[in-house]
């Protein structure tokens, strides 16, 4: 692909070693000719470079495939995860989780991207269920006030919660922002 079609997201090969594209800059100055500043993170290591492709550089784009997973358990070692179409068994490991280990439940589906058999990142799902576990009491005035308070979550997490939740209710909320989105019925 021409260094012109670069956008943020895509994962390139740079130095030959895959990079994601933080970030891009298309510029054109008046005298000179169009350039890409981009902002690029190892996959490998993790180190994020600066780097100015011309616009009509070709860069090779790498080849990603997309995977559901299945939770199957979380221990030391990481989380524990199964292809759900083809039953093999892999484990993530607590540097690639990190703190969305505590959202990975067992049982619990969700896409994974790999490049070169191995994964690169996962994306939670947009909404679970969980069972508030302990909250302030509910409050008079719930209805009238548009306010917030803390509520642990059966997974462990704190979310801010409407002052009308109670303690053992189920809320639905998007742990990809870590947000209540509205009680379960």
């Amino acid at each position: 692909m021409k260094a012109n079609d670069i956008r943020k997201g895509n994962v390139i090969y740079f130095d030959g070693k895959p990079h994601l594209v933080m970030d891009f800059t298309h510029r054109t100055p008046g005298n000179l000719r169009a350039f890409v500043q981009v902002k690029l993170r190892n996959l490998g290591n993790g180190m994020q470079l600066d780097h100015r492709f011309s616009a009509t550089e070709t860069v090779e784009e790498a080849r990603l495939d997309t995977k559901e997973m299945q939770v199957l358990y979380a221990d030391g070692n990481g989380v524990h995860v199964m292809d759900a179409d083809t039953y093999e068994q892999f484990t993530f490991d607590p540097e690639m989780v990190g703190d969305d280990a505590a959202w990975m439940q067992a049982e619990m589906k969700f896409e994974a991207v790999w490049l070169e058999g191995k994964p690169i990142s996962f994306k939670l799902p947009s909404s679970m269920e969980l069972e508030v576990t302990e909250t302030a009491p509910v409050m008079r005035t719930a209805t009238k006030s548009n306010s917030s308070k803390p509520a642990v979550l059966s997974n462990g997490v704190t979310v801010q919660v409407p002052d009308f939740v109670e303690q053992g209710e189920r809320v639905r909320v998007n742990p990809r922002e870590r947000a209540y989105i509205e009680r379960v019925k």
